[in-house]
């Protein structure tokens, strides 16, 4: 995506789960529009890699180790930006994980990881972020990652504490938007249809149940990362300044039916 003049130039942002799929795409976009970002996830590898994609873009990615079911990551990550680029202006609160089973044999503990890492580790975070925006009085931006499953039932194998966990994300966006709004944070989410990714694919491995999928898009075609770096950038900009508490499908149709 080519942007001139870089958008976001001297802001700094954390984007979590940034390693791979959806979080490695946001990441590389907020670079290519200026925004220093703090690249965060468990696998250093990948992120070296992306670090290494992001060169010669007008904002550098800088990498740090993080598991964010461990309780006190928000504040190391908050350190961590504050050290490398002395301001923080936004958030992508992107990492999750997932459990394929049917709900008459939910495993309760795995449900219980799902929420942890899905629903509690973003809203420590997110308090991390906007106690340091709060503090500074400047505002600043929060994205935080829904899914269309957040809004429809799954399909095939059971996904039970992922649509409870997106559902979840969704009204945490609402109610974040309305106690930090009049400080200046916009709190918004995205909530993408199917975009290609390692987590994904064992969902469409199979050619029929891929047609099938998309089949259910009315657009007729997965999303590539073009279409999520475009709703992203307008939700961090100064052009969605008068937008918060909502989450914006980014799935090519399918949550029409």
């Amino acid at each position: 995506m080519n942007l001139e003049p870089p958008l976001l130039r001297h802001e700094a942002a954390i984007v979590t789960g940034a390693s791979s799929g959806l979080g490695r795409i946001m990441a590389l976009a907020l670079a290519e529009a200026g925004c220093s970002v703090l690249a965060a996830a468990r696998r250093v590898k990948a992120l070296d890699s992306l670090a290494a994609e992001s060169t010669g873009h007008p904002g550098r990615i800088v990498v740090e180790q993080c598991d964010i079911r461990t309780r006190g990551h928000g504040q190391r990550l908050v350190a961590r930006a504050l050290e490398e680029f002395g301001r923080l202006d936004g958030v992508v609160l992107n990492a999750g994980t997932a459990s394929i089973g049917p709900a008459e044999r939910e495993d309760l503990d795995t449900f219980a990881e799902v929420l942890a890492v899905n629903v509690t580790a973003q809203v420590e975070l997110a308090g991390a972020v906007a106690q340091t925006m709060l503090a500074s009085g400047e505002g600043g931006w929060m994205i935080a990652l829904s899914s269309i499953l957040g809004r429809r039932a799954g399909t095939g194998g059971g996904v039970a504490a992922y649509t409870a966990s997106k559902g979840a994300i969704e009204q945490l966006v609402r109610e974040l938007a309305r106690q930090w709004a009049p400080h200046g944070i916009r709190v918004n989410g995205l909530a993408p249809g199917f975009f290609p990714t390692a987590m994904n694919a064992p969902m469409v491995a199979d050619a029929d149940r891929l047609a099938a999928m998309i089949g259910r898009i009315p657009l007729g075609r997965a999303g590539d990362p073009d279409d999520l770096a475009g709703p992203l950038l307008f939700l961090a900009s100064p052009a969605a300044r008068y937008v918060t508490g909502h989450t914006l499908a980014v799935d090519g149709g399918m949550a029409c039916w």
